[in-house]
């Protein structure tokens, strides 16, 4: 028996020993204990959990260019808020591949930069911070860890890639009575689906806000700790950006009434499936963002949005072309001229690759309305020949 096997019967009786004490629970409890419980919880036991070896891939993970891209947008904002130190503050950054690219592409491309730069981790759990640590080892000098509340009020940028879609959420349907929660309960040696109330009002509250009713039969997710994270980031920002990279759609995408199951899914070994009641403490699970209401929410709290788009629109307005160009130049072997040019199509390719589910959001706070390189006309983008 593994060790994960074994953390996975710990969550097991851990969850069943509550469902006991109080009946079933809302689903997003559920989701939250089987991704972050301190011990047995999927980001908090060791292992390995992205690349070829893990369970899925990050942009950051299939290359540096990808990091390299998101330095340049991060250099020009600091530029915009001519502030002699820039903070980036990134949260969910994995083993810490992306912060490793962008410190590697400011010590290379800019020193000045790099020396003025604070890049700090927000992770929660110790195998995290123990990885980073190793990775980030020599760049000790500009990184550093700590919890979200312990942040000073930041000027500079708050980064995170693929953070929200893995925030615990609401499963909800619509039935002839209503809108309808689902819950976990433990019946027959197994975890298994009951339908009940509504456990807190923001949930029809979310929908009102949007004018959007779900379809008879339809199901949901609900993130409302994305709204809550929206929150919070923008009372931390004092000046500055807020960079939102992650797969979603806008609300009337989201919930269309075409789309019957919702977008709940889990990755294991690079497999998926949709049933979160298994593999409980071995597998992620993760929801699409809906990126109508994050924007919405940062506006109450100061934000304002600056860029929203496809990844690949991002990645070519900040030179992915001209770094395809440049890298490709300097391979002789067209076997690996070809396989860089496969590798890097999933950061951009609309149909197969990660260009057009994955979104971007700028939001920006006391900036003013700044023109920036991420938003480069695509007629300024050379065709490459």
């Amino acid at each position: 028996m593994t060790e994960n096997n074994e953390n996975n019967i710990e969550l097991e009786v851990f969850l069943r020993e509550r469902i006991a004490e109080s009946g079933p629970i809302p689903f997003v409890d559920f989701m939250e204990q089987c991704l972050y419980h301190p011990r047995w919880g999927y980001y908090a036991a060791p292992r390995q959990r992205i690349g070829k070896e893990g369970d899925f891939f990050t942009s950051s993970s299939v290359h540096s260019l990808f990091g390299r891209l998101v330095f340049r947008q991060l250099r020009q904002m600091a530029e915009i808020l001519e502030e002699e130190t820039f903070t980036v503050v990134e949260q969910g950054a994995g083993e810490g591949h992306l912060c490793l690219d962008i410190l590697n592409a400011a010590r290379n491309e800019d020193p000045d930069f790099y020396d003025r730069l604070e890049y700090v981790l927000v992770e929660i759990g110790e195998d995290g911070r123990r990885r980073q640590k190793e990775l980030l080892a020599e760049h000790a000098s500009r990184v550093k860890w700590a919890d979200f509340d312990q942040l000073e009020p930041v000027v500079g940028c708050f980064l995170s890639n693929e953070l929200v879609d893995a925030f615990p959420v609401h499963l909800v349907e619509q039935t002839p009575e209503g809108l309808r929660e689902i819950y976990v309960d433990w019946q027959d040696g197994a975890f298994n689906e009951k339908m009940g109330a509504l456990s807190t009002s923001r949930i029809e509250e979310y929908f009102s806000r949007l004018g959007i009713t779900l379809r008879e039969g339809n199901r949901a997710e609900v993130n409302l700790a994305a709204e809550d994270w929206m929150t919070e980031v923008a009372q931390k920002l004092k000046r500055g950006f807020v960079i939102t990279i992650d797969y979603g759609y806008q609300a009337q995408e989201l919930f269309s009434p075409l789309r019957r199951t919702g977008t709940l899914l889990c990755y294991q070994h690079h497999q998926t499936n949709e049933n979160p009641l298994e593999n409980v403490g071995r597998q992620d699970i993760t929801s699409h963002v809906d990126f109508t209401t994050l924007p919405l929410v940062g506006e109450e709290f100061g934000l304002k949005p600056l860029y929203f788009g496809p990844q690949y629109r991002f990645l070519m307005g900040l030179g992915f072309v001209e770094e395809l160009m440049r890298l490709q130049a300097d391979l002789k072997d067209p076997k690996e001229e070809r396989a860089l040019r496969m590798t890097l199509k999933n950061l951009i390719m609309p149909d197969q690759g990660m260009g057009e589910t994955f979104k971007v959001l700028v939001q920006g706070k006391q900036v003013g309305t700044p023109k920036l390189l991420c938003q480069r006309a695509i007629g300024d983008i050379p065709v490459p020949l």
